[in-house]
């Protein structure tokens, strides 16, 4: 299915490589772009002593407001000189209720886009907001270092360990992995005794191979210690464009504490990261 209802959510003007981003590839798919302006109340009101936790509650929403109200404004300024079909839409969201706002918008996209989640230069609740995307929202998200040029796609690394989150990826990249010169299926360190055994990669490769896709597949020893080190040298060697790969095999918590294949490719990745669960 191809992508053709796109959305980004922004929570600050300076975001504007996420929205150069999502208007290159709402052009490239000849889709819609949806941008949703969010203005997000950060006050914990149980916090201020008694009797002044009304009013600072009601001068942090209309903060809130005015800021999505100007967000708003400045994209339909961007987006006027634009040929692609767009839209544009604010809220005002509490903490508590971001994953379930963007989760509601993002359900009905085909394709969220949006910048890494961490850096010095992320946003606070960028990390809130691409899972509720990837969870509450069961959408795929490609999260794009920097601003995503054309030519975009022409080589894929998938980075596939059998997993139900790989191949979730990979069903909904299916698009993108049709249209691109080379797909290269990468798996690490396999286990002799996995479900694939002595042909590690070979089901998908001959799946997408079914469907027009020019794939192949290499496998490479742990070298590193982190997997998302591999994958990163792994696409700048063979020169890829774009990782597609599954999202949180474990836990939000535990990849929050311990560290994960997820985190440490949002946090490292210096090519788009195509990623669903």
């Amino acid at each position: 299915m191809p992508y053709k209802s796109i959305l980004t959510v922004l929570t600050s003007d300076q975001q504007h490589d996420q929205l150069e981003s999502a208007i290159a590839m709402t052009r490239r798919e000849e889709g819609h772009l949806d941008v949703f302006c969010l203005g997000i109340d950060h006050t914990q009101s149980g916090y201020y002593y008694a009797g002044a936790s009304a009013y600072v509650f009601q001068e942090s929403i209309d903060q809130a407001v005015a800021a999505a109200s100007k967000l708003e404004e400045k994209v339909r300024e961007r987006l006027h000189a634009e040929d692609i079909r767009w839209a544009v839409d604010s809220a005002v969201a509490q903490l508590g209720g971001l994953s379930t706002l963007v989760g509601m918008r993002a359900r009905y996209a085909d394709l969220v886009v949006l910048s890494q989640p961490y850096g010095h230069d992320a946003p606070t609740d960028s990390e809130a907001i691409t899972e509720a995307a990837l969870f509450e929202g069961s959408v795929p998200v490609l999260v794009v270092p920097g601003t995503l040029h054309e030519p975009f796609g022409r080589k894929i690394l998938i980075a596939w360990n059998q997993s139900a989150e790989a191949m979730t990826a990979v069903r909904r990249a299916l698009p993108l992995l049709q249209a691109a010169d080379q797909v290269e299926i990468t798996v690490i360190d396999p286990s002799p005794n996995g479900p694939e055994r002595s042909d590690p990669g070979g089901a998908l490769c001959q799946m997408l191979t079914r469907q027009g896709v020019k794939a192949e597949i290499a496998v490479l020893a742990r070298t590193m210690p982190q997997i998302s080190e591999i994958m990163n040298r792994r696409a700048t060697e063979i020169g890829a464009d774009m990782i597609v790969m599954g999202a949180y095999g474990h836990s939000r918590f535990r990849q929050a504490i311990l560290g994960g294949a997820t985190r440490n490719m949002l946090e490292k990745a210096t090519v788009p990261i195509f990623m669903a669960r």
